[in-house]
């Protein structure tokens, strides 16, 4: 997908791909303190583990590891606290649908900003079996031979 120019990556969730069919992808904003936006900037931020969640109507983030701020001493935040997710009430009573019915789930994909505000986007993903992955290794390294044959020619 083509990224805008104001686009900034803070972290990519590399290994959610590997593990997950990713059938739609949100974008969504994040409610943080302001230390939490600072170690943003640093870049300071983890999605693997991490998981989204459809709680009482409210999307959350569950599990991003966002380290403390180093001079926001006792005013830091917790690193792995739960946050909630920006979306309009009918994305969160589609998502909630679907995460109940077909038994999808939501995975953070990466994180970033954009104009300044920091955002997720988040994939609707069913999971991969064993062979499933393997699969996906086995195209990625014949498409990695035919890259480097056609540049070798």
């Amino acid at each position: 997908m083509p990224r805008a120019e104001d686009e900034k990556d803070i972290a990519v969730n590399r290994r959610a791909r590997f593990d997950y069919f990713i059938e739609e992808t949100y974008e969504a904003g994040l409610v943080l303190v302001g230390s939490e936006v600072k170690s943003l900037r640093d870049g300071k931020a983890n999605l693997s583990d991490s998981y989204a969640r459809i709680v009482r109507g409210e999307a959350v983030l569950i599990n991003a590891h966002i380290n403390p701020y180093f001079a926001a001493s006792q005013f830091n935040h917790e690193p792995t606290r739960t946050r909630k997710l920006l979306l309009h009430k009918k994305e969160i009573e589609r998502l909630a649908g679907k995460t109940r019915l077909r038994g999808l789930t939501l995975v953070p994909l990466r994180l970033y900003f954009k104009n300044g505000r920091a955002k997720v986007e988040l994939g609707l993903a069913r999971g991969k079996k064993l062979y499933d992955k393997r699969e996906t290794l086995r195209k990625k390294a014949s498409q990695r031979e035919v890259e480097r044959a056609l540049k070798n020619k």
